[in-house]
């Protein structure tokens, strides 16, 4: 594997055992690495199962997995940077459909990708669970029809909730 120094050089998470937990909503944590795969399209995905904020009018505690894919183009989303952009959301109060959604315009924001979705599978609180769901492909490409597919035959088939 090639050295890829340059391509790191604005990374300050990875490896750094000095980060500060941030404890509310802060964009300005996610960090990006160059693809070296922009010749053929594939798929990242992230399941996040320890997501948490805060409802904004109670200021209950609100439980999530956040599932995140995306075909990138230019830019990968770092790993690291991405668990503290979600951790700093833990003292954030904000209804769920606003965090997926702002999680999903804060990545396009940051790599300007292909494609991207963002699911939050949310734990019930008074006997019901919510699960936003957005999407993303970029304005007259093929991602775009990928997006507008993808959305209108999203949860055709709801799961059956047996673990939540």
């Amino acid at each position: 594997m090639a050295n890829n120094s340059k391509e790191m050089k604005d990374l300050t998470l990875l490896g750094n055992q000095q980060v500060p937990y941030v404890f509310d909503y802060d964009p300005s944590i996610l960090e990006s690495f160059q693809n070296r795969h922009q010749d053929n399209d594939y798929f990242i995905k992230f399941n996040c199962p320890e997501f948490t904020s805060l409802c904004p009018i109670t200021g209950q505690p609100d439980f999530a997995t956040i599932y995140l894919s995306y075909i990138p183009d230019e830019l990968c989303v770092e790993s690291k940077s991405l668990k503290l952009y979600l951790f700093s959301y833990r003292n954030h109060g904000d209804f769920h459909e606003n965090c997926i959604n702002t999680i999903g315009k804060d990545l396009i924001d940051l790599l300007k990708p292909r494609y991207l979705e963002v699911w939050g599978k949310f734990t019930p609180r008074g006997g019901i669970s919510i699960d936003p769901y957005f999407n993303y492909g970029r304005p007259g490409t093929k991602y775009e029809e990928m997006a507008n597919y993808r959305l209108m035959n999203h949860d055709l088939y709801p799961e059956t909730i047996d673990n939540r």
